[in-house]
């Protein structure tokens, strides 16, 4: 099969090395000369049909353009567009199979806890991630598009995985209650740092906290159901189960590479489909996160 990557930085690289080891032919559309692949410089010179799936990998304000034209001039086509879909929500009705890069999804310890709940039963949650901008955009963050509002950039849009995967875990998406986003720290950027987030999903009572801040990265969530507490840490790769009685069960991934997140995500797009975040899905994130950057102007 063959693959066409739009933009060869660190994702569309990521996404490269995971095909290839699929067995992918891969092809890009790049200013760079890279060995083993072939790179077209403009996607308007490319025959778009010669390809069998595409990874929209280029920087977020260029996913409507880029997804438009693959979307008009290809045909029963398999589209994977890097997250988050858009930059702003915007109207589109796709011609073929569209999926978005949620990667997280296929965390095996998120679909441990998939498999553990049942949507009903939880009463809250928590989910929380910051990582420090300058330690995770190592090259120049100021020049990184997380730095800049106007290339799609800011926490809100660059974290966005909480609100995908909240409301995979809750199979249902999520309702604003009242959000607060804001630049606040003296990072040399023009996009926000922080964002809170108040939400709902049925009778489920949400709290997101994004943050370009801490010096300590950390990506947790914390839920709570009558029977137990459930809490995953997804850099330690380690959840923990407190039942009533206080009794804990601990389950480790130690050995998990991001890699098999990305490899489990492309074979579900191209094969059953059963996790991937399909486009409907993906808009109703755009129309949260429209929500939240309305509520802020």
């Amino acid at each position: 099969m063959r693959a066409l990557i739009l933009s060869m930085g660190s994702i569309g690289r990521r996404h490269a090395d995971v095909l290839r080891s699929l067995g992918f032919d891969i092809s890009a559309i790049s200013s760079q000369k890279i060995i083993d692949i072939k790179c077209y410089k403009e996607l308007e010179t490319v025959d778009i049909n010669q390809f069998d799936y595409f990874i929209i990998a280029s920087p977020t304000y260029l996913h409507f353009k880029h997804l438009s034209y693959i979307d008009l001039n290809a045909c029963n086509k398999i589209i994977l567009c890097e997250k988050p879909l858009f930059d702003k929500f915007r109207d589109f009705n796709p011609n073929n199979k569209i999926f978005i890069g949620y990667n997280l999804r296929f965390h095996p310890l998120i679909l441990e806890l998939k498999n553990m709940l049942n949507p009903s039963d939880i009463l809250t949650i928590e989910a929380r991630c910051g990582q420090y901008l300058p330690s995770w955009r190592k090259r120049k963050y100021t020049s990184s598009y997380s730095a800049k509002k106007e290339l799609g950039g800011g926490v809100l849009l660059d974290l966005s995985h909480e609100i995908d995967y909240l409301s995979f875990l809750c199979d249902s998406k999520l309702e604003l209650i009242k959000s607060y986003q804001a630049k606040v720290s003296n990072l040399n950027i023009t996009s926000d740092d922080i964002c809170m987030i108040l939400a709902k999903c049925n009778k489920t009572l949400i709290n997101i906290s994004l943050n370009y801040l801490s010096k300590t990265p950390y990506r947790q969530i914390l839920i709570e159901t009558n029977n137990n507490t459930y809490h995953l840490d997804l850099i330690a790769n380690i959840l923990k189960i407190v039942d009533q009685d206080g009794k804990i069960t601990q389950i480790q991934k130690p050995n998990l590479q991001r890699n098999d997140t990305f490899k489990a995500m492309h074979i579900d797009a191209l094969n059953m489909q059963n996790h991937i975040c399909t486009f409907s899905q993906a808009m109703d994130t755009m129309r949260l996160i429209d929500q939240i950057q309305k509520e802020n102007i």
